[in-house]
């Protein structure tokens, strides 16, 4: 390879997160109603069609529709362009920050496409114990979830690495 990252990844995985996350998003909301909720694993986990007009965890829900709107649009497009610059600056040996990048990527881009068709983010992953419910999600928040867990752990690994007197840690490509 020649360290320059993937076009290939920078264009599939974000394109499949989005693909399957609005395919998930069309077939919740064309085969349920707003607030119906099928149970999968009784007592833990439902598919649950709910629409959430704010950010995560129902931030900005109450804002004004424009300034909430525009707020939004705004960062996911922010974000889209850091993330990418991000992929496009990063070696290719870093495989699993630009993944993280491109991951995140997809998500923000999946949820940006529903605030620009509804106005509102369609959810419908829930998980709960009991009457304990964690907010309903979906793959593109899950996509970004998992993105930011990989940003972590890649600078976690590259601060062992940085520490004096640590053991060097072996990546699998390394032993290519």
């Amino acid at each position: 390879m020649n360290g320059r990252p993937s076009i290939r990844m920078l264009v599939s995985v974000p394109l499949t997160v989005v693909a399957l996350d609005q395919a998930s998003k069309f077939w919740v909301g064309s085969r349920m109603d707003l607030f119906e909720s099928i149970p999968v694993i009784p007592g833990f986990f439902s598919i649950t069609y709910v629409r959430n007009p704010g950010a995560a965890f129902g931030m900005f829900a109450q804002a004004h529709d424009l300034w909430r709107m525009t707020l939004l649009v705004g960062v996911s497009l922010v974000a889209v362009t850091l993330l990418t610059v991000f992929f496009l600056r990063s070696p290719h040996a870093e495989r699993v920050s630009r993944l993280a990048a491109v991951l995140v990527m997809g998500g923000a881009l999946g949820n940006l496409i529903d605030r620009l068709r509804f106005g509102e983010v369609i959810d419908f992953l829930d998980v709960f114990v009991g009457r304990l419910h964690w907010p309903a999600f979906n793959l593109a928040d899950s996509a970004i979830t998992i993105g930011i867990g990989l940003f972590v752990v890649s600078a976690w690994r590259e601060r062992r690495e940085r520490a004096p007197g640590a053991a060097p840690v072996t990546r699998p490509e390394d032993l290519s």
